[in-house]
């Protein structure tokens, strides 16, 4: 019978910190980067322009068609051969973390873009004809009045994809980088204690995203009871 031996745990807590502090620079990143991008995707995609609609349909399906760790997998293949060619730095120069970056970027903009256009179709259509009529352009009409109304409306649906990142970020594993998750795996497998460190690293990220998730929902809660 299996005897479980949690000594690992204490003396690996500084590395497992410093590898949950990669996780979060991952995630909120990519949070930021993709929420920027989804909403210019989202806003493109609803242009009267079929040119520029057709373009950002195809970027959103082609992400939302794909699984994440073959984007990273290309990404970490591609990137440093790109950065080297783009930027002139050397092949050898570790590029695992930026690699994860943009992969996640990119491909987390294709889910937040879909969040966003059906947040800016929640908001009634008299708001950018009022808009108009007080002499904004399209393009006021829906930085001012619009996307404040669409990410009130659909905060809770942007921070659930947010927790749905944070777990996906143990994927970066297949790169070696040093996340939580590896970092959890490394020491396992250092002290032979595998089972303990997988169980350890499953109890966190349960707590993480149980407590915001739990924030979600008193969010959505709130914005029930404000309709």
């Amino acid at each position: 019978m299996y005897e479980f031996d949690w000594s690992s745990i204490r003396p690996g807590l500084p590395f497992l910190w410093t590898g949950m502090k990669t996780t979060l620079y991952i995630t909120v990143t990519a949070m930021v980067a993709g929420v920027a991008l989804g909403t210019v995707l989202a806003v493109l995609r609803m242009s009267k322009s079929r040119l520029l609609a057709w373009m950002s349909a195809a970027y959103v399906n082609a992400f939302r068609s794909i699984p994440l760790i073959m984007v990273l997998l290309w990404f970490f293949l591609l990137m440093p051969a790109l950065i080297e060619r783009l930027l002139n730095v050397p092949r050898h120069a570790d590029t695992r973390l930026t690699s994860a970056l943009v992969a996640f970027s990119l491909f987390q903009a294709a889910y937040y873009a879909e969040i966003i256009r059906a947040g800016i179709q929640s908001v009634a259509a008299g708001q950018q004809g009022a808009a108009l009529a007080l002499g904004m352009s399209n393009g006021q009409a829906m930085r001012i009045v619009i996307l404040p109304q669409a990410f009130r409306n659909m905060a809770p649906l942007l921070l659930t994809q947010t927790i749905i990142l944070f777990q996906d970020t143990s994927l970066v594993y297949v790169s070696a980088l040093a996340d939580f998750f590896g970092v959890a795996s490394i020491i396992g497998t250092r002290d032979g204690r595998q089972v303990e460190l997988y169980l350890f690293a499953g109890a966190v990220y349960f707590l993480v995203c149980f407590a915001l998730s739990s924030l979600v929902k008193r969010w959505q809660d709130r914005l029930k009871g404000h309709a």
